[in-house]
């Protein structure tokens, strides 16, 4: 799952490395409610040709046990899991479905905290749980992205990316049509 990038700097890479580790790694001993963020946008930049990755917006978080896992934003499919509609999550484990969904308390199905109020899980108690309900609080994904330890750190060095805040209207989004070029131009803005 190497993505071909840009070059870069190594020092740029190590801060690039340290900043999402920090973000992702700021969960605590807290109840998950009360944890930080643990997600963030991952933004493919434009000479990333990576044909997993290329002209994608990754949703990731980070496990417990410092696993970067997520999954691709803007790749809806004709395919459907139990008459729901089904969005290519990435290239590892295509035929498990994950989901990233809403719930105002941690849910009873092992999942990972990402947002306030917003989970991902690969547990199929969790897909269930999900499928059973009325509301359409979710998102589900064939697939999920994951990287090796060290090896989105190499994707950073290689220039690969950009990084962005996640947001649930982002991570909801009906129309993912254009949304890569709208984060990549939010990117590209210099910041004060």
């Amino acid at each position: 799952m190497r993505a071909k990038a840009l070059n870069g700097s190594a020092p740029r890479a190590s801060r690039l490395g340290a900043l999402l580790a920090a973000l992702l790694l700021a969960a605590g001993a807290a109840a998950q409610q009360e944890l930080p963020a643990n997600g963030l946008l991952l933004v493919a930049k434009p000479g990333l040709e990576d044909p997993n990755f290329g002209r994608s917006v990754v949703l990731v978080t980070q496990t417990p046990d410092f696993h970067t896992v997520g999954v691709i934003l803007n790749r809806p499919t004709r395919a459907r899991h139990r008459g729901k509609p089904l969005w290519f999550g990435g290239p590892v484990m295509p035929r498990v479905v994950a989901a990233v969904f809403r719930a105002s308390a941690p849910p009873a199905a092992p999942a990972f905290h990402v947002l306030k109020n917003l989970y991902f899980s690969l547990h199929p108690d969790s897909i269930d749980a999900l499928l059973a309900g009325k509301e359409a609080n979710y998102r589900l994904y064939s697939g999920f992205a994951s990287w090796q330890p060290l090896q989105l750190q190499s994707e950073f060095g290689r220039d690969g990316w950009y990084v962005l805040p996640a947001d649930e209207a982002t991570v909801f989004r009906k129309d993912t049509e254009g949304l890569w070029e709208e984060l990549v131009a939010r990117a590209r803005k210099p910041r004060a």
